[in-house]
């Protein structure tokens, strides 16, 4: 669901019909920073900043991003600094704030839990997130897009006010090299605090070697497990083996990427499915093969709730109304080398000649790599930054073409895209699942739009589920 798109409004009227809200935690930093120099319109980000148990750095970061009148159209956002290893004080507070404050506000009128999503790869970010979203008493956390064995021994930490550690993965490292973050909370608390109700844990896997290697060797309680198949939007894990391309350009998938579901029972633990079970009988069907229930993300995306920008949001509706729609598996386009997919749509950096046209600035910085420098420090590149930065930073000529800044294009997705030189505006990089072309099913004649609630009750056709908690994910 990107970055802000599963925001605290879609997440909240997931979990007031009892199934499992899931918030977006990809750069929420700077989400909130932009929605408060857009002069935080409804209040909500102050109201969530109101009810943070530490009011003095709660108030240093309204004081410091909040413009009452919001900033002038052409005018760039402020932009905090990329995230290190070793983050300013300031940074890490934000990190805090802004995770407490969209889980806070997704809590409200229900007394339902809620859930948060970090991708893996994001790493530098992951302590200080995790901490602040268990504040606002998160009950799930959901991670992908790498292998997070460490992260349940991170929420049994915090959820003492206990100091933890988690190692940074640096490319070009060495036997005996060892780059770790630590996060103290009680470096940052301005009172004592009672302990912290520890969140379920669920790790998103595309195999049953990652499953299986989730709940041997993680550090902690693995509460269950997400499914994920290729056809579901975002990042997808790359084809095992070597690269091979469609006629269209897209990964070729076979066998060997396959799911045993039957094994996935033997293991014991509850499990989700996730990618093209956004429909009533595929709900069904994973039921059958003993799921406890299924996430869905492209169908809540073009819910009335989500962040997508409405422009965006009614051209792809009215494009899968059509049945025309087409979302496109692009092997390049992340610096994460990971398999992204993207819709298309005019007027958006999803077409590559239109990309193309783009400067290559890399200011946000979320999918950078670590990587080892020659003096034997932590320096940080991206393949979507300029090429000639990327190449002195050692990187490789060939892993720069076809990329794109997915960081902008995320934020750009949902109302809030950078401004360059006072006219040239950011455009969006819209991600969905295979399973878009569907989406119209939630329509009710005669309508135009729909809302979260209306994709429930048409997944929950048919079905019996024996306990709504967790039965649903929306990520």
């Amino acid at each position: 669901m990107g970055a802000g798109v599963s925001n605290w409004r879609l997440a909240q009227a997931v979990s007031q019909t009892g199934q499992l809200g899931v918030v977006s935690g990809t750069a929420i930093d700077q989400i909130l920073v932009r929605r408060l120099q857009d002069g935080d319109p409804g209040g909500h980000m102050r109201r969530g900043l109101d009810a943070f148990p530490f009011p003095a750095m709660a108030e240093r970061i309204w004081q410091r991003y909040f413009l009452p009148e919001g900033k002038a159209e052409r005018t760039p956002y402020a932009v905090a600094p990329a995230h290190t290893k070793d983050d300013p004080r300031e940074l890490t507070e934000l990190c805090i704030v802004s995770n407490f404050v969209e889980v806070f506000l997704a809590r409200q009128g229900h007394r339902n839990p809620v859930g948060i999503n970090f991708l893996e790869k994001i790493q530098t970010a992951h302590l200080p997130s995790i901490y602040g979203a268990m504040l606002a008493g998160v009950g799930y956390i959901i991670m992908g897009a790498g292998i997070p064995l460490k992260i349940p021994g991170v929420l049994d930490r915090f959820a003492n006010h206990e100091s933890a550690e988690y190692a940074l993965h640096v490319i070009g490292a060495q036997e005996g090299d060892h780059w770790g973050m630590s996060f103290d909370p009680r470096d940052f608390m301005e009172c004592d605090l009672a302990p912290l109700e520890r969140p379920m844990f669920l790790a998103i896997v595309s195999s049953n070697t990652l499953a299986i290697t989730m709940l041997k060797k993680a550090n902690g309680i693995v509460n269950g497990l997400v499914i994920e198949m290729r056809t579901a939007g975002g990042h997808n894990a790359p084809p095992r083996g070597k690269l091979q391309l469609s006629e269209a350009g897209e990964p070729v998938y076979g066998e060997r990427d396959s799911v045993d579901i039957a094994k996935l029972r033997e293991l014991g633990v509850p499990f989700w499915l996730a990618g093209g079970y956004g429909r009533p009988e595929k709900l069904r069907e994973a039921l059958a093969q003993g799921a406890v229930g299924v996430q869905v993300g492209t169908a809540f995306e073009f819910a009335d709730e989500s962040g997508l920008r409405e422009d965006y949001k009614r051209a792809l509706l009215a494009r899968a109304v059509a049945g025309n729609a087409v979302v496109f598996t692009d092997p390049l386009a992340s610096p994460t080398g990971f398999p992204f997919k993207v819709a298309r749509l005019d007027g958006t950096n999803s077409e590559q000649e239109e990309y193309e046209s783009r400067p290559r600035i890399c200011d946000l910085g979320f999918l950078r790599e670590a990587y080892k420098t020659p003096e034997g420090d932590v320096g940080y590149r991206c393949a979507a930054q300029p090429v000639s930065v990327y190449l002195a930073r050692g990187g490789k000529l060939e892993d720069t073409v076809g990329r794109k800044c997915i960081c902008n294009g995320l934020v750009a997705n949902i109302g809030h895209p950078q401004v360059r030189n006072g006219k040239r505006v950011e455009q969006g990089i819209i991600t969905a699942g295979d399973d878009l072309n569907d989406v119209p099913q939630f329509l009710a004649p005669g309508r135009s739009s729909y809302s979260a609630s209306d994709v429930i009750s048409t997944l929950l056709q048919g079905a019996t589920i024996e306990s709504a908690l967790g039965e649903l994910l929306l990520r």
